[in-house]
C-alpha cells in the first residue's frame, strides 16, 4: 500500500503563519540597506557619551594610580628613615640623624582652602550634569549648565592658586627658621618635607592648568557631553589630589 505523506502542524505553521498557529520568529536583518539598522544599533549601543566618559575616567584613574604609588613609595620611605643613625666623632656614640620640622601654620589654612576648593570642584560638577539644564541645552533653549558651571569653575581655580601661593610661603617661613633646602642646611626631615609638599604642589598646579583648560573648553565646546567628560575628569583628578594632600599633611604633621 502506498504510503500517504502528512504534513505535520508544525510545518504548516511555517508555511503558512498568517492562517493561525505560531507567528514567523523575528530575525535580526545581517546586513544590507536600512540606513544603519538592526545588527549595527545593536553592535553601536554602547557608543555614545556614557561611553566617552567611562572611558575618559579610567585613563584619568590609571595615571593617578601610578601617581599613587609614587606618594605611597615617598611615604614608606619617610618612616624608613626614622631608623637613621649618625656617629659622633668626637665622643663615638651614635645619635638619631632625624631632627622633627616645625610645621609652619600656614599649612594648615592650605588644607583648609584645599577642602575648600574640592567642595566647589564637586559643585561644579554637579552642575553640569544637571538634568533639566542639560535637556534645554540639547533642545537649543539656551545654555544654563555652562552658566550654572562656570562660577565654580572659577571659585575651585581661584583657591587652587591661593594653595600653591601658601604653598611657597610655607616653604619661605621653613627656610627661615633654619630648614632651607641646601647641601649645607638639609636634614633628612627637612627634605622630605621639601619633596612631598614640593610634589604634590606640581601635581597639583597641572590640576590648575586642567581648570584653565576646562574654562577655555566650556566656552569652546558646543555639545553638551563634551563638556561634562572636561569637567567630570578635571573634578575626579582634583578631588583625588586633595585627598592625597590630606595623607600626605597627616604624615607630616603626626608621623614625626
Amino acid at each position: 500500500m502506498p504510503s500517504i505523506f502528512t504534513p505535520s502542524p508544525t510545518e504548516i505553521e511555517r508555511k503558512k503563519p498568517g492562517t493561525g498557529g505560531k507567528p514567523p520568529v523575528t530575525r535580526r536583518p545581517t546586513g544590507g540597506g536600512g540606513g544603519g539598522g538592526g545588527d549595527d544599533d545593536f553592535k553601536n549601543e554602547n557608543r555614545g557619551p556614557g561611553e566617552l566618559l567611562r572611558r575618559v575616567r579610567f585613563f584619568v584613574f590609571f595615571a593617578l594610580a601610578g601617581d599613587m604609588l609614587f606618594f605611597a613609595t615617598v611615604i614608606l620611605a619617610f618612616f624608613v628613615s626614622h631608623a637613621g643613625f649618625v656617629m659622633d666623632p668626637r665622643s663615638h656614640t651614635f645619635s638619631p640623624n632625624w631632627h622633627p620640622v616645625i610645621l609652619p601654620r600656614i599649612l594648615y589654612l592650605n588644607t583648609a582652602i584645599l577642602v575648600a576648593s574640592s567642595v566647589t570642584m564637586e559643585l561644579a560638577r554637579r552642575r553640569i550634569f544637571r538634568e533639566i539644564d542639560v535637556l534645554e541645552e540639547w533642545l537649543g533653549l539656551g545654555r544654563p549648565a555652562l552658566r550654572n558651571t562656570l562660577p565654580w569653575i572659577g571659585a575651585t581655580l581661584g583657591l587652587g592658586l591661593l594653595f600653591l601661593a601658601g604653598q611657597a610661603l610655607a616653604w619661605r617661613q621653613l627656610s627661615r627658621m633654619g630648614f632651607s633646602f641646601d647641601r649645607y642646611h638639609v636634614t633628612p626631615a627637612s627634605y622630605f618635607f621639601y619633596l612631598i609638599t614640593g610634589m604634590h604642589a606640581a601635581h597639583l598646579l597641572l590640576g590648575v592648568l586642567a581648570l584653565i583648560g576646562c574654562l577655555c573648553g566650556l566656552s569652546l565646546l558646543k555639545r553638551v557631553e563634551y563638556r561634562q567628560v572636561a569637567v567630570d575628569s578635571t573634578a575626579w583628578f582634583w578631588h583625588v589630589m586633595g585627598v592625597t594632600w590630606l595623607v600626605l599633611f597627616a604624615v607630616l604633621a603626626f608621623g614625626q
